[in-house]
C-alpha cells in the first residue's frame, strides 16, 4: 500500500484530505466545542501546534455547500445528530491575521485592508443577491474597492456578518486566526497604541455588538488582556495551555507519535523524538510539537541517518530570548542555567498580559515563555506558583544559542578588557589571565549540562577560550592542531614572529583539583612535544598555558618552554 504524504507546511484541510496527506484526527474539537457551548471562544497555544489547520477544520464543517467526504472516517463523522444540526449549515467568515505588519500603522492598515478585502472577494455573490436591499449591496460595493475609512474598516466584519444572515437567514460562524500578531508587530515596530485602537473597534463591533453573530472562534499565541482589546466583551471563553478542556486537540499525543512513526516503519526513532520533540503540557496532556514531528519523520524517510534538527526554532527570531538572556539579572542567570541543567523553577505566572506590559519586567517574560512554549510546567505548588521546566532538546538548544550569542556581543562590545586580557598572555601574566577570566565566568551564563561528561564540559571552556582569544584580530589562533607527538588544544601565532603560545584546557569536578588540573596540562604540553609546529615556523619565545576549570572558577599556569630539555624551574621570563 502507498504511504500517504506528509503535510509539511500544509495549513489548510480541505487540501490535506483531497490530497491524501496523513492526517492525525482532532475533529473532536468540534464536538467538544458546540458541546461546549461558548458565544466566543479564543483559543491560545504556541505557534506550530495545530491552530490554524484546526481553524480551517472547522471552516470545512460548518461552511454552506460544505464537502462532507472530507470529514468521512473522522471523529465527528461518529457524531451524527451534530453533523446533521450543524455540518454544511452555516455562512463562514474566516480570516487570518499573521500577515498583519508593517513598519509603520498606516502599512500595517493597508495589510489587514487587503486581507479583509480577500474574504470579501470570496463572498462576492453577496453583490448578486436578491434579498440584499439596493443601499446594502452599495455599501458592499464601496467595501470590495479596499477605500474605506478606518471607522468602516472597525465595521466591517459586522456589516459583512449582517449582509450573510440577510442572504442566507442564518447567523454567522466566525472564525479569526493569529489575532494578536498585529499588536505584536505594532508592539516591535513602535504603533502599538493606534493598533490596539483599531482592533479593539473590529473586534468590538463583530464580537461584542453583532446581532449577526452565531458563534466565534479566535486562536492566538498571547492571552491579551481584556481591558486592551476586549473591553466589554462579557462573553468571552477563553482556553489556553493550563486548561484541561481540549487538552489533546492542539499538538500530537505520545499515542498519536507512536501510530505516525508506525506507520512509515520509524518506530526505532520514537526515544529521539521523545527527547527532541515532546516535553509540552497541555492542561493534563503531555503533547509534541505537531510541525517537529512531521518535518523530522519526513527527513528520516529521506535519509535514516539524520539526526534531530530544531526545526521550531528555525521558524522565529526567538527574540523573546534573546531580550530575556539579556535582560537577565544574576539571580535569573542562575535559574536558567538550572533550567539548562534540567531542573525546575517556581514562578507566580500572568496568563493575561498587554504587549506593552511584556518587557517591563523579568516577571512577565517569564510569563510569557510560559505561554509561547519556550518553558512548560510539571504543575503547581500549593501556593499556585507554577513549576516550570525547558520541554525539551530542541528548546534547550534555543537558550545555549542565544546565550552564546548574547555573550559573544556583549565581549565585542567592551574591546578594552578583552585587549588587556590578550596581552597577559603575551607578557606570561598567568595571575592576571585568572583574574580576567574569573570575572567573565562570574558574568556570563553557564550552558553546561550537570550530567554531561567530564570531557564535554572541556570542550566547553575551550570553545569559551578560544572565542575570548579570537578577539585579537592579528593573532593566528588554531584548534586541535597536529603538533609533536598529539593534537594541542589551542596554539597561537602572535603578531611578533618570534613568540608562540601553547594552551591546553582542563576540567576540574571541584576547586579543590584546579592544581592537580594544571599539572597534568603542563605535563601533557611538554611530553607530546606541543611546541614543536610553533618551532618550525621559527618560532623559539614559546609560553605554555595549562588552565584548569571547575564551574565559574579557573586557575592559570604558566612556564617558559626551552628548545633544550626543560630545566624544571617553573618560571616564565
Amino acid at each position: 500500500m502507498q504511504r500517504k504524504k506528509l503535510p509539511v507546511g500544509i495549513e489548510n484541510f480541505a487540501e490535506i484530505r483531497k490530497e491524501d496527506f496523513y492526517y492525525i484526527d482532532k475533529t473532536g474539537l468540534i464536538r467538544d466545542l458546540l458541546n461546549n457551548w461558548g458565544k466566543v471562544n479564543l483559543f491560545t497555544r504556541p505557534r506550530r501546534f495545530g491552530k490554524t489547520l484546526n481553524m480551517s477544520m472547522m471552516r470545512s464543517f460548518f461552511e454552506i455547500g460544505a464537502d462532507k467526504k472530507l470529514f468521512e472516517g473522522l471523529e465527528i463523522s461518529k457524531e451524527t445528530a451534530l453533523c446533521e444540526m450543524y455540518m454544511g449549515k452555516f455562512p463562514v467568515i474566516f480570516l487570518s491575521l499573521k500577515g498583519v505588519e508593517g513598519l509603520t500603522f498606516e502599512s500595517a492598515c493597508a495589510m489587514l485592508r487587503r486581507i479583509l478585502l480577500s474574504e470579501m472577494r470570496r463572498l462576492s455573490y453577496l453583490a448578486d443577491s436578491k434579498t440584499i436591499s439596493e443601499n446594502d449591496k452599495a455599501v458592499f460595493s464601496h467595501m470590495l474597492t479596499g477605500q474605506e475609512g478606518i471607522e468602516d474598516v472597525q465595521d466591517s466584519l459586522r456589516m459583512l456578518s449582517e449582509l450573510l444572515y440577510k442572504h442566507h437567514g442564518r447567523k454567522v460562524i466566525l472564525l479569526i486566526d493569529e489575532y494578536d500578531v498585529p499588536l505584536d508587530k505594532a508592539y516591535h515596530y513602535g504603533y502599538y497604541n493606534e493598533m490596539v485602537a483599531l482592533i479593539r473597534g473590529l473586534f468590538g463591533q463583530a464580537l461584542k455588538t453583532n446581532d449577526y453573530l452565531h458563534f466565534a472562534v479566535l486562536t492566538g499565541c498571547l492571552r491579551v488582556s481584556k481591558e486592551s482589546i476586549f473591553t466589554g466583551l462579557n462573553n468571552l471563553d477563553v482556553n489556553s495551555i493550563v486548561d484541561t478542556e481540549h487538552d489533546e486537540q492542539f499538538g500530537f499525543t505520545d499515542d498519536e507519535v507512536k501510530r505516525l512513526l508506525a506507520d512509515y516503519q520509524l518506530e526505532e526513532h520514537f526515544l529521539e523524538t521523545k527527547a527532541w520533540y515532546d516535553g509540552y503540557r497541555f492542561g493534563n496532556a503531555d503533547v509534541y510539537c505537531p510541525w517537529d514531528v512531521i518535518n523530522f519523520a519526513k527527513k528520516l524517510l529521506a535519509d535514516p541517518q539524520v539526526e534531530p534538527q530544531a526545526f521550531w526554532i528555525n521558524t522565529s527570531s526567538n527574540e523573546l530570548v534573546r531580550d530575556f538572556v539579556e535582560d537577565a539579572d544574576k539571580t535569573t542567570q542562575n535559574e536558567i542555567e538550572r533550567l539548562i541543567a534540567g531542573e525546575t523553577i517556581e514562578k507566580e505566572i500572568r496568563l493575561e498580559l498587554t504587549y506593552a506590559e511584556v518587557r517591563k519586567s523579568i516577571i512577565n517574560l517569564w510569563s510569557v515563555l510560559f505561554t509561547t512554549g519556550y518553558l512548560t510546567y510539571t504543575g503547581k505548588t500549593p501556593e499556585g506558583a507554577y513549576k516550570l521546566k525547558i520541554p525539551n532538546r530542541e528548546v534547550k538548544e534555543v537558550f545555549i544559542l542565544q546565550i552564546q550569542e548574547w555573550f559573544r556581543d556583549s565581549l565585542e562590545k567592551d574591546r578594552h578588557p578583552m585587549q588587556a586580557f590578550c596581552r597577559a598572555f603575551l607578557d606570561g601574566d598567568a595571575e592576571e589571565i585568572r583574574m580576567r577570566l574569573t570575572v567573565i565566568l562570574g558574568r556570563m551564563i553557564s550552558v553546561l549540562d550537570t550530567k554531561a561528561r567530564d570531557e564535554q564540559k572541556e570542550n566547553f571552556y575551550h570553545g569559551l577560550l578560544l572565542g575570548l582569544l579570537r578577539s585579537e584580530p592579528s593573532w593566528l589562533i588554531l584548534s586541535n592542531a597536529e603538533s609533536g607527538d598529539g593534537f594541542s588544544d589551542i596554539l597561537i601565532e602572535p603578531e611578533d614572529p618570534d613568540a608562540g603560545i601553547v594552551i591546553e584546557v582542563k576540567y576540574a569536578a571541584s576547586i579543590a583539583g584546579l592544581d592537580e588540573g594544571c599539572r597534568k596540562a603542563m605535563e601533557q604540553i611538554k611530553a607530546r612535544k606541543y611546541d614543536e609546529k610553533l618551532r618550525n615556523d621559527g618560532r623559539e619565545n614559546i609560553l605554555a598555558y595549562g588552565i584548569a576549570f571547575s564551574r565559574k572558577r579557573c586557575k592559570v599556569v604558566c612556564e617558559k618552554l626551552h628548545a633544550l630539555p626543560y630545566d624544571g624551574s617553573g618560571n616564565c621570563y
